[in-house]
């Protein structure tokens, strides 16, 4: 879902491009400082997979991080081999958390209103 992560881009002033490498090699990333934001969004009907996500989660966690659904959850690794998303997964700082969401559900929002018929 580049369209989605670009517009959350531009609303929050990112002008570097995406890193395209693996899940864990990003949350890797982010804990050590070289990122500041790591977005997965997965296309419809994509469920994820808890071992992509939980040791990265703890990994950032551990170094001050956050990670959380796209609504600002925590991510629930109680149920099984997926993650039950209704959206995507963010990981930042704690400083830019609040207005990291709030692009993420201000570009969602935009793009449920140009997808949806009149």
């Amino acid at each position: 879902m580049h369209d989605l992560t670009g517009s959350i881009a531009e609303k929050l002033g990112v002008q570097a491009l995406p890193v395209r490498i693996d899940s864990q090699a990003k949350y890797g990333a982010l804990a050590r400082g070289d990122g500041a934001i790591y977005l997965r969004f997965p296309h419809k009907g994509y469920r994820e997979k808890i071992w992509d996500h939980a040791a990265g989660a703890i990994v950032v966690t551990e170094a001050g991080g956050v990670v959380t659904d796209a609504s600002g959850n925590d991510l629930d690794f109680s149920k099984g081999r997926f993650l039950d998303l209704d959206t995507g997964i963010v990981a930042t700082n704690k400083q830019l958390l609040p207005s990291l969401l709030k692009a993420v559900q201000e570009a969602v929002k935009e793009k449920n209103q140009a997808s949806s018929p009149l």
